[in-house]
């Protein structure tokens, strides 16, 4: 229950602090067929990748090891979509995620 409340908390702040209206609008845009370009399906794909590790290590103590596979795959794309959008920080960061999902891969099959 103190989760869920604090988590609320934060996010009403947050979009508070942003824009509801905003905030709103840029969700809106995923029900918009011009949104789903190659490179934005990737990006979907690879947050929903990250998300199958990170939420059931965090919260359940679950490895789902083999996931990395599919982050792997994800995480390589998606620093060719940021490329497209001029991203640095998300080539980065998922440079780091090919480097981690290698790890736990090799980790796991040796």
């Amino acid at each position: 229950m103190i989760y869920t409340l604090s988590y609320i908390l934060i996010i009403i702040i947050l979009y508070s602090i942003i824009g509801w209206k905003r905030i709103w609008n840029a969700i809106l845009m995923y029900g918009n067929k011009k949104y789903w370009t190659n490179y934005n399906i990737i990006e979907l794909a690879a947050w929903m990748a990250k998300a199958i590790i990170i939420v059931p290590g965090l919260i359940f103590g679950i490895e789902l090891w083999y996931m990395h596979f599919f982050t792997l795959i994800t995480s390589s794309l998606l620093i060719w979509a940021s490329m497209r959008k001029h991203l640095p920080t998300l080539i980065i960061f998922n440079t780091l995620w090919v480097i981690i999902s290698t790890t736990v891969i090799v980790k796991n099959l040796i």
